[in-house]
């Protein structure tokens, strides 16, 4: 990975992904959850004609805001987003066995349900994949304070790439004005992370940004999809 690493020293993000699919043709993939910092990645992939595939997963619980921006940005860009959704039938096992709002009720079963609806989905969009891209930034949360730009994802055996990582908030908000970039109109309502509708929640001043996440949780801030 040392090789890799050095490799991307000093160069852009566009820079970056481009070698990357060089490394590794075909097997580039980017989830997208269409906030703030993945239509800043969307766009420079889409932009710059970077033969990166796209996905996304729809757990069957998200804001219509969130359905709204995807379609805007698929109209505007002309490129296709892959849909990865959780298996009918876990989630009927799931509602059968617990109701449709067990998650409220424990840390176990808020992990269950993210399993179900995020995790299992996400592992299916990455089989095959060499290196994921992801909008991560350090700033998110306290478990990424130390997340690096390339990682090696040692469960999925694939390389992890976080470009924005050490961006701050400021830069993504510049790129999205400068650009012109189609966002989440939830973000201008004090949805800074934006998840599931029963999950989500707008924050107040001077909350963090994830405050909003799970917010009936003494711990929480991860589904499970990056730790």
């Amino acid at each position: 990975m040392t090789d890799i690493t050095n490799a991307l020293v000093n160069k852009s993000v566009e820079e970056s992904i481009q070698y990357l699919v060089e490394q590794y043709p075909g097997a580039v993939a980017f989830s997208t959850s269409f906030g703030q910092e993945d239509q800043v990645i969307a766009d420079i992939i889409w932009r710059n004609q970077l033969p990166v595939r796209v996905f996304t997963l729809d757990t069957g619980r998200l804001f219509q805001e969130t359905y709204d921006v995807m379609d805007l940005t698929m109209a505007r860009y002309k490129h296709p987003v892959e849909v990865f959704f959780p298996d009918t039938a876990a989630v009927e096992q799931l509602v059968k066995e617990k109701g449709p709002n067990s998650f409220y009720e424990s840390v176990e079963n808020r992990k269950q349900c993210c399993g179900i609806r995020k995790v299992v989905p996400l592992n299916r969009a990455l089989e095959g994949v060499k290196v994921w891209i992801t909008g991560l930034r350090a700033e998110q949360s306290e478990n990424r304070h130390n997340m690096e730009t390339l990682e090696w994802d040692e469960q999925r055996h694939l390389y992890k790439y976080n470009p924005l990582i050490h961006w701050g908030y400021d830069e993504v908000l510049n790129y999205l004005n400068t650009h012109k970039v189609p966002y989440n109109k939830l973000h201008d309502k004090g949805f800074i992370s934006i998840g599931c509708a029963p999950c989500t929640r707008a924050i107040g001043p001077g909350e963090h940004s994830r405050a909003g996440r799970w917010w009936w949780e003494e711990s929480h801030k991860e589904c499970g999809l990056h730790g």
